[in-house]
């Protein structure tokens, strides 16, 4: 284990990099991991990879380092530098605790402790704040130097950073910014998704979502209100005239990031929500925050807790700890009616670990990306069919003893 650095936050904070290499952390597996990122560099690119990282770092630890990262590459995908996490609480705190000339400073490094705080952040130690690869900075060497750089300028600078990277304080006015941010610039005849991939490897771009990388990111509680209204605009189109949400589900998926916002929503909303989430990390986080009720791992055990709740017209929230295409697939064989769904897994990064392939396990799905990952990504295309098949049959659902909403003779489909 790391031994506690003897400096304190703020001396920690004007520090920036040390000059003496801390100690290596022991790999934490408590923590939510991003997945290892395949293998897409040459032997030639992950030198250059190297290289990139160790521009960090005064020459003289460049032969330990260099070994390192090249053994994080192998293992992980990414440089991300772990021996630098800082050994302080990762959290916001309270402005004045900040070293800072400036409070606009102190404030954004509050913003960017808030965005890589565990009980926020999707992968803390990854530096990555949610959608899968919405990134605050690609390693620690960037963060630890941003805080230094904030920590020192003034109100008459601004800190230019490009995609993690802190480009250094400039001179400007008091009405300028004082940071200005770029993510994930790319020229368009290489921005497809591997070419992205190969830059982020190689330490040259990262994706900062849209709040991950500019620091805003608030957790979860960000959409509660947009999810709700969503819920409830989309219940006035099913309910009947006076009638509310009591006894009608709530189909979702997602429980990392932002996603976690759907059940609590649910609850304000008066319905059933039934969320399915494959990372029992992401899962348990969330149980264990109160963003959602109840967690059940069982297809059989789940039909007959939301039988149960229509029957007593409950308000609760439901985590199902496996994919979402079982779930359909379940509540169409068992016959339970779903008035209401959606859907909030990140698929903008489908073949990353945004979305995940039904019949497999989340350990061995991480798996088969890392080391086959078209065969992932055809398993992704085949469960992504799959998924829309199983929400038609319910949309498309012949009546069964369903109650009519209205104008059917009871030959007609939903």
């Amino acid at each position: 284990m790391t031994a506690h650095s003897p400096l304190s936050f703020k001396e920690q904070i004007l520090q920036g990099i040390p000059d003496v290499l801390p100690a290596l952390h022991a790999y934490d597996r408590s923590a939510n991991h991003a997945p290892k990122r395949k293998d897409i560099l040459t032997a030639e690119e992950k030198k250059l990879a190297v290289r990139n990282a160790l521009r960090y770092f005064h020459p003289k630890h460049h032969t330990v380092l260099a070994k390192e990262f090249f053994q994080e590459l192998q293992d992980y995908g990414r440089i991300y530098m772990y021996r630098f996490r800082p050994t302080y609480e990762m959290k916001a705190r309270a402005i004045d605790e900040y070293p800072a000339q400036s409070k606009q400073a102190a404030a954004i490094m509050l913003m960017i402790q808030n965005n890589l705080d565990p009980a926020v952040a999707q992968h803390p130690h990854e530096l990555i704040t949610y959608g899968g690869n919405g990134a605050v900075f690609q390693n620690w060497a960037q963060y630890l130097l941003t805080m230094k750089y904030l920590a020192t300028m003034t109100d008459e600078q601004t800190l230019h950073m490009y995609s993690g990277h802190p480009m250094g304080l400039f001179p400007s006015s008091k009405e300028a910014p004082r940071v200005v941010v770029t993510n994930g610039m790319m020229i368009p005849n290489y921005c497809k998704q591997d070419d992205w991939e190969k830059f982020n490897a190689l330490g040259v771009t990262q994706y900062g979502q849209m709040t991950a990388g500019s620091y805003m990111y608030i957790g979860p509680q960000g959409i509660v209100h947009g999810t709700t209204i969503t819920v409830l605009n989309g219940g006035r189109m099913i309910a009947k005239k006076g009638e509310g949400l009591e006894g009608k589900l709530f189909v979702t998926s997602g429980l990392g990031g932002m996603s976690g916002a759907q059940p609590k929503a649910g609850n304000i909303a008066g319905c059933i929500t039934v969320v399915a989430e494959v990372n029992a990390k992401a899962t348990n986080k969330r149980h264990e925050q109160g963003w959602v009720d109840e967690v059940i791992g069982d297809l059989d055990q789940l039909v007959k807790r939301v039988q149960e709740a229509k029957t007593n017209k409950e308000v609760v929230s439901i985590a199902y700890q496996g994919n979402i295409v079982d779930v359909w697939e379940k509540f169409d064989a068992a016959n339970v009616y779903v008035d209401l769904g959606s859907d909030q897994t990140s698929l903008h990064n489908p073949w990353a670990g945004g979305y995940y392939p039904v019949g497999l396990s989340y350990e061995e799905s991480n798996a088969l990306m890392a080391s086959n990952p078209e065969l992932f990504k055809k398993k992704i295309q085949e469960t992504l069919v799959r998924h829309a098949s199983a929400v038609n049959k319910h949309k498309c659902l012949p009546i069964r003893s369903l109650p009519c909403r209205g104008g059917c003779d009871g030959s007609q489909w939903y």
